[in-house]
């Protein structure tokens, strides 16, 4: 198994996702949403193959979850990553928008 990425995970409110970024400031992966209304929708989630199967998706996706936590809002996974991320996770069910 591949050592596991050290990122940061950051919103580039700019660009309209979430990044995770490597200690030398690559992109490793980003998961883009739309705001409406009172809703985070995470449309897609990617991750760059040179970060493969090191742990990128799922820290990306839960310092998103954790920082859409700090807003109020609620979220709608139409993105399959984030959703099964959710699914396997029940401490971020409670934000979950119908």
């Amino acid at each position: 198994m591949s050592e596991k990425a050290n990122v940061t995970v950051r919103d580039n409110t700019d660009e309209n996702r979430y990044e995770a970024v490597d200690e030398s400031g690559v992109v490793a992966g980003f998961s883009e949403y739309q705001k409406k209304g009172g809703l985070f929708v995470f449309m897609h989630t990617e991750v760059d193959d040179a970060f493969e199967g090191r742990g990128v998706g799922s820290t990306l996706v839960r310092g998103a979850l954790d920082d859409v936590r700090t807003t109020g809002l609620q979220v709608r996974p139409l993105c399959p990553f984030v959703k099964d991320y959710i699914e396997r996770h029940p401490e971020y069910q409670d934000l979950l928008n119908g």
